[in-house]
């Protein structure tokens, strides 16, 4: 056959290649129609290129200003700064005291590599305005597997950003008030429960929701920096009074392998650096312009931050203790113990809990690139009113709702598990962006180069450190998810392409042809349902049968004899055919009688049409028998006939005046 020429670009939606809806016009309401058969409807769709933007989007109240993206997409970026350098510190307290004076000298480290990686992934979203970051990177210069590989790291890096946020969040609120530690697993996914339903509105919407919170954290944080630098000594050490140092008492030396672990600890704080680039199309036009604005201001102030928090805890020789986060002592020292302490770490905890939403802003996104590549279900691809892609949304809402289970709403249970699928990200998108220059060769394409060697050498580095030191506190956890990952998102691949196969998908198909048709109309008692399937069924097929199942017992049979005597006083010009049933079944009676006329008659379309009542109100359907669904799963499985589900709108009654 020849071969369908197939666009450039890609549809808005995917196409459904499993099955069919067709909608009848007429007073019964719709009737949805499908078969198993090698028939399939495709839908067409524009597609959006990699020019300019279209005029007049009617979806652009839908999609995000670069402030509005600062709020709904960097929120992971700028709320690490709380568990950033406490990341650090953690890992330089091996070394004791003198260990913590390493922390500004690894946060300068860490704040070079934002500052790559902040230009690196300008320039993605230059090169890639459809998004997808890493994956579409990887996709193009890299090939499949390798891409799939980055993709399996983004989605676990979305799951656990989302897992790690909340906690966070939590911790934050555990601080401040001791006595909520407990409820804390409780907490975290009630917290989980408003950031889904949030998101379920609207991208948008979600983002002007959460424009004050950031604002408020970005004050906070800096307010404590600036107080800081202006005191000499701390103004207070309440919260960390009675708590455990968990400085080592046998001090080891630093070396650089310890150097390299607390840099690789704290580059946890450049996780959701991506996600600007992974939802380029989530911005109005022009969005990748609007997209590297929203980059470059994360980047600035995430630096400003991290880099003034280190600077405050040599200044205080602050030491980390069991308990209280190391932010909170931070502000403590800064601010006092007073009202301005609790604002921080209400701030705090609210944005770290918000954090999560780059995740709901970016998985979705990602997902739908995957589905639109067949290597996710077409579902994810599907999206709902305000540009949202639900499906995706409530997967990822029950997937971190399964870790925040597991993890007991525990901070440090899930962070070693969460570095190590961000750095194989930046990795692979900085190693693709070296190999896209290199074939564009613009101008300046060896600086460029450079810049994406470097940060993925960088990344590279920081992955292996970061996977060897965290390999048995749970590390090995995502070693082995993320092959697991790929070999799903291959094996859904070739199952799209053993259906694309079977429905000649990419082919233009026979002619078609008319063939006798013949319906099933299923029937058990005589209404104004069975009057509009049988106007409906006449009006359809050649030939139309009207079937009903009966059972020889004793309770059933005055119920078939009353339909056998109702049927030949109303004598419709159809034949009433009875099939016995020695069992309760309903459907496989039916069942087997097409299947008979499908032998009989082999040139015949035949198609079971089973009439349904459409009640007025939701809360009826409870009251229904679910007969029709019970015969339509019966044809469906055992058949290759067409289904046809007939509803039969029960309106409410007019009133008499």
């Amino acid at each position: 056959m020849p071969q369908v020429s197939q666009p450039d670009g890609r549809p808005e939606e995917p196409p459904d290649t499993v099955s069919t809806a067709t909608t009848r016009p007429g007073g019964t309401g719709p009737a949805s129609c499908s078969g198993p058969g090698p028939g399939s409807s495709s839908s067409s769709s524009s597609t959006l290129g990699d020019g300019g933007p279209v005029a007049a989007d009617p979806d652009a109240r839908h999609r995000l200003t670069a402030l509005q993206g600062l709020a709904a997409l960097s929120l992971d970026a700028m709320a690490s700064v709380a568990y950033g350098p406490e990341s650090i510190v953690l890992v330089l307290a091996a070394a004791g005291g003198y260990g913590l004076g390493f922390t500004l000298p690894v946060t300068l480290a860490i704040a070079a590599l934002l500052a790559v990686l902040v230009a690196s992934y300008r320039q993605v979203i230059a090169a890639f305005p459809n998004g997808g970051g890493s994956y579409a990177v990887a996709r193009t210069h890299l090939g499949r597997r390798t891409a799939l590989f980055a993709a399996a790291s983004l989605v676990l890096d979305y799951v656990l950003n989302v897992a790690v946020s909340v906690t966070a969040g939590v911790a934050a609120l555990t601080s401040a008030f001791p006595a909520l530690y407990d409820d804390r697993t409780a907490i975290c996914l009630a917290v989980l429960v408003l950031l889904t339903a949030l998101n379920l509105r609207g991208i948008v919407d979600t983002a002007k929701a959460f424009l004050v919170p950031t604002a408020v954290f970005v004050g906070a944080i800096l307010t404590v920096i600036a107080a800081g630098l202006l005191r000499s000594a701390p103004a207070a050490t309440t919260s960390a009074a009675g708590h455990a140092s968990v400085l080592a008492d046998n001090a080891t030396a630093v070396g650089a392998l310890l150097l390299l672990k607390a840099f690789a600890a704290g580059c946890s704080a450049l996780t959701g650096v991506e996600a600007v680039a992974n939802a380029v199309p989530s911005f109005r036009a022009p969005a990748a312009r609007r997209a590297q604005r929203t980059e470059v201001a994360l980047g600035v102030l995430l630096g400003v931050m991290l880099i003034g928090l280190s600077v405050l805890i040599g200044r205080f020789h602050l030491q980390p203790v069991a308990g209280v986060t190391v932010l909170a002592q931070l502000a403590d020292a800064s601010l006092g113990h007073n009202a301005a302490f609790y604002v921080v770490q209400f701030a705090t905890m609210v944005l770290l809990a918000l954090a999560a939403n780059t995740s709901f802003g970016g998985l979705p996104v990602l997902m739908g690139l995957l589905a639109r590549d067949n290597h996710l279900p077409h579902v994810f691809g599907l999206k709902a009113d305000r540009q949202v892609h639900r499906h995706g949304v409530l997967a990822l809402a029950a997937v971190a709702a399964a870790l925040l289970l597991f993890s007991g709403g525990d901070t440090n249970t899930l962070v070693p598990l969460f570095a190590i699928g961000v750095f194989a990200g930046f990795t692979v998108c900085q190693t693709g962006m070296v190999r896209h220059w290199r074939r564009e060769r613009s101008p300046r394409w060896r600086a460029k180069a450079l810049l994406n060697g470097a940060g993925a050498l960088l990344t590279g580095v920081s992955a292996v450190v970061v996977t060897a030191t965290k390999f048995t506190e749970g590390a090995w956890l995502i070693v082995v998810a993320l092959p697991l990952l790929v070999l799903a998102f291959e094996a859904v691949h070739r199952a799209y392409a053993r259906i694309g196969a079977r429905l000649g998908l990419g082919r233009l198909p026979e002619p078609p042809r008319r063939a006798r048709s013949l319906v099933v109309v299923p029937v058990s008692h005589l209404s104004r349902l069975t009057c509009e399937a049988l106007n409906a069924a006449v009006s359809l097929g050649d030939e139309v049968v009207a079937v009903t199942v009966t059972h020889d017992t004793p309770e059933d049979r005055p119920a078939t004899e009353a339909l056998r005597r109702d049927w030949e006083l109303w004598d419709p010009g159809v034949d009433l055919l009875e099939l016995p049933s020695p069992t309760r079944s309903l459907g496989r009676p039916v069942a087997a009688y097409v299947n008979k006329l499908a032998t009989r008659r082999p040139g015949s379309r035949i198609t079971v049409l089973i009439p349904e009542a459409e009640p007025a109100h939701l809360w009826q359907r409870l009251l229904q028998n679910q007969r029709g669904a019970v015969v339509a799963h019966a044809v469906r499985r055992d058949t290759d006939a067409a289904i046809c589900r007939l509803r039969f709108r029960l309106t409410a009654p007019v009133s008499a005046r």
